[in-house]
């Protein structure tokens, strides 16, 4: 009896003193491979809206809130939490937000299927991207125009644009400038404008006038009406079509008034 008591004692104590060992052991692992951890980051992530879209150039907010922490992103790089949100973050960064420009999606296109020109139907799977294969790029006449499928669409994160008569059409209250329609679009119609911008041309055709007349009633057919009126030279005619610069811009709207076919909107 006395010697099953022994034994007893004696495996008590072996895993008693395994069971130290393996504690002093792991204490010392976790010290030395303990991942130091930056509060700020943290905060930051905390404060950001989660949403994981993409739009600031980083892969989701996790990889945002590591960026504004280390100093190599602006606390304002959010464009879903816009000015709220950068304040917040400007408060745990302990810095300032710098004035930004608020921007918004445009489609360049006003095609709509009343106004453009359709060569043939198309059979196919319903996306601008696979339409490309096809002659044109889709049945419109106009190889520049808006296809219409909604690859913009699926790619907003923010339910901000829709397909209205045969073209892309955005919801400037709901965009948040994210980029991620203007990379999509295998036509390259897709713009980030200043969201106070009041004048903007919808067509991005490079035909000359006669050809563009002959695609689409709404195409710009490059007649340079607008770029010569404009007092503050913010309108310029490139590849027979015309262009805003925004800078220049101040909404005083003659080449809306002076444009004949009324593109400028």
């Amino acid at each position: 009896m006395g010697s099953v008591v022994i034994g007893i004692l004696i495996a008590t104590l072996v895993v008693g003193l395994t069971g130290v060992i393996i504690a002093v052991l792991l204490s010392i692992a976790g010290e030395k491979f303990k991942v130091e951890v930056d509060e700020k980051e943290i905060a930051v992530r905390e404060a950001l809206p989660g949403n994981n879209c993409g739009g600031c150039g980083y892969p989701g907010c996790d990889g945002l809130a590591a960026a504004i922490a280390k100093g190599e992103a602006p606390v304002s790089a959010c464009p879903v939490g816009g000015e709220a949100v950068a304040e917040i973050i400007a408060g745990i960064m302990g810095t300032e937000v710098e004035a930004g420009l608020r921007k918004t999606a445009v489609v360049k296109c006003a095609g709509t299927c009343e106004k453009a020109v359709s060569q043939y139907e198309y059979v196919g799977p319903k996306s601008c991207k696979l339409a490309q294969n096809n002659p044109n790029g889709g049945a419109k006449a106009c190889i520049y125009g808006c296809t219409g499928y909604g690859d913009c669409k699926a790619a907003c994160p923010f339910g901000a644009i829709e397909i209205i008569d045969g073209i892309a059409v955005v919801n400037k209250e709901r965009c948040k400038a994210c980029g991620k329609c203007v990379a999509v679009c295998p036509k390259h119609l897709i713009e980030l404008v200043p969201y106070e911008a009041e004048h903007i041309v919808l067509c991005n055709s490079k035909d000359k006038g006669v050809e563009v007349k002959k695609a689409c009633q709404a195409g710009c057919i490059g007649c340079g009406l607008c770029a010569r009126n404009c007092s503050e030279g913010a309108v310029e005619v490139v590849d027979n079509v015309a262009h805003i610069d925004y800078e220049k811009c101040t909404n005083c709207g003659t080449c809306k008034e002076k444009c004949p076919v009324k593109i400028i909107t």
